[in-house]
């Protein structure tokens, strides 16, 4: 068996195919953790092997520190030229680099194989294999200057912590590890410019170290002088990589878009989330119809951007299509239509109708009159909850909502069952209870018979007057109700502004 350099061939082959296989499943697994579940673009793919790199890249390391410092003991002490110095840690690169490119291959074909949007980014591979080379060299540089037996798995962590600090860092610190930052948005894409830089930076600095270490031991100063001329062109990638803005504004895409039952559009890559989004909104959009924030169109905006409800338009964020992202994309939305309110009384009011709206149970709420407005706008038809909602809305964005909106409140509950208080209300249909005498007393729903103004059939409820009575509002009767001859323009909505 031939030796080289002390180390047997068969054990370096051996050595690198264990390597290899290593660091492709580790590669997988790690660029599996990064990729935006359910998105179909090669932005996702790009950005998968670049994070991958946080586990790859100390392996890498550990590898090279391994192999560095059995070498240096079968050196000997023993006299080198600059290219015998340079053969083994550009091995190592080669070898890592393979199982990059492997990881890559293995992803593009699941990628070709589906219809993905976008387009690959070699600028973007550039950075990753940039980045492992890096993490081999220092790992190599490592293992020499330091051959203990120790010094792989410290290699290994220390590249860890330090470039998961840089990643994690704030400010011009993160643009110098490897990577794209998590997560990223794919409106704004990536950037090709920003990726050029940064390889720059990353080869200049591997060149620097490699050429600095191979100048130290072989003593030749020309090898010095490119070591300072790659430390040069490390700077310049710097510098152009702090200059360059991060994206302030999103690309313009074409949008994939659901035609019906209403306008739905996302990002490409998450074209296979249109029919869920579409089944969430639908419902929404007809509990806000005739309201000012009724919208026929719903549409995905970047992360970045605020959303803000417009005639229309309902707009959303859609960060991933994992189990439940269509649920979260509404939430996010309901509670964009009104701010949360100051106080415990106006906000128990507001998480009543954003739960009816969200298709939610109603929530009791922490006070009385909270459990009692549910119980009352439970009782209300769907039909009778958006008119109520169309005749109140702007109550309820301006956090204006109160118990006159709902029945009047407990206390008008107590007083009309004691009768201190006369209501001129329809009873219910044929064997129901009449409104007040069971549940929650207050403007109900419903059709029959009564005396009074207004008691025809299906008439609409309304607070008699009294100087020791809030004004409560009427509830708008259902569409299968007939019309009494008390129903007139004075007992329509508009009536009621």
């Amino acid at each position: 068996m031939r030796e080289h350099a002390g180390v047997s061939r068969e054990e370096l082959k051996q050595s690198a195919a264990v390597t290899v296989a290593v660091l492709l499943a580790l590669g997988l697994v790690a660029a599996w953790s990064v990729l935006i579940p359910g998105v179909d673009a090669w932005e996702n793919i790009v950005a998968a092997v670049i994070g991958s790199l946080r586990l790859t890249g100390p392996v890498a390391a550990a590898f090279a520190a391994w192999v560095a410092l059995r070498k240096r003991r079968a050196l000997r002490g023993r006299q080198l030229s600059a290219w015998r110095a340079l053969k083994a840690p550009l091995a190592i690169v080669v070898v890592v680099l393979g199982s990059f490119g492997a990881t890559v291959l293995v992803l593009a074909v699941k990628t070709v194989l589906t219809e993905q949007s976008g387009r690959l980014s070699l600028p973007g591979l550039g950075v990753g294999m940039a980045g492992l080379a890096l993490y081999s060299v220092i790992g190599w540089v490592a293992g020499w200057l330091a051959p203990r037996a120790v010094t792989p798995p410290l290699a290994g962590l220390g590249c860890y912590g330090l470039f998961t600090w840089l990643a994690d860092g704030e400010g011009w610190a993160d643009r110098l590890a490897p990577g794209t930052g998590e997560p990223y948005d794919l409106f704004q894409g990536l950037s090709g410019a920003a990726f050029f830089d940064q390889t720059i930076w990353l080869l200049g600095v591997t060149t620097a170290l490699l050429l600095g270490w191979t100048a130290m031991v072989t003593r030749q100063a020309l090898v010095l002088a490119f070591a300072l001329l790659a430390v040069l062109a490390a700077g310049a990638g710097v510098a152009r990589l702090l200059a360059e803005p991060k994206p302030a504004a999103a690309q313009d895409i074409a949008y994939a878009c659901q035609e019906w039952p209403i306008t739905v559009c996302l990002h490409p890559g998450m074209r296979a989330g249109l029919t869920e989004v579409g089944a969430s909104f639908t419902k929404i959009a007809s509990r806000l119809a005739g309201t000012p924030a009724a919208f026929t169109r719903v549409e995905q905006r970047p992360l970045d951007d605020e959303l803000r409800p417009t005639a229309g338009l309902a707009p959303i964020h859609v960060r991933d299509l994992s189990a439940g992202f269509a649920d979260q994309a509404s939430y996010e939305y309901v509670e964009s239509l009104a701010a949360l309110c100051p106080g415990t009384p106006a906000d128990g009011y507001r998480e009543i109708v954003m739960a009816w709206l969200r298709g939610e149970p109603l929530p009791g709420g922490p006070l009385p009159e909270h459990q009692y407005a549910a119980a009352w706008f439970s009782g209300l038809g769907e039909h009778q909850r958006r008119e109520w909602l169309r005749m109140f809305f702007s109550d309820f964005q301006s956090c204006r909502l109160s118990s006159s909106h709902f029945g009047g409140g407990p206390a008008t509950a107590s007083a009309a069952s004691a009768g201190s208080t006369t209501w001129t209300a329809s009873t219910a249909s044929a064997g129901g209870p009449a409104a007040g005498s069971a549940g929650p007393a207050g403007p109900v729903p419903g059709s029959g018979h009564g005396s009074g103004h207004g008691s025809g059939p299906g008439s609409a409820p309304v607070a008699a007057t009294s100087s020791t009575t809030p004004q409560v509002y009427p509830v708008y009767p259902g569409p299968g109700d007939t019309p009494s001859p008390g129903w007139g323009p004075d007992m329509s909505p508009k009536g009621w502004q």
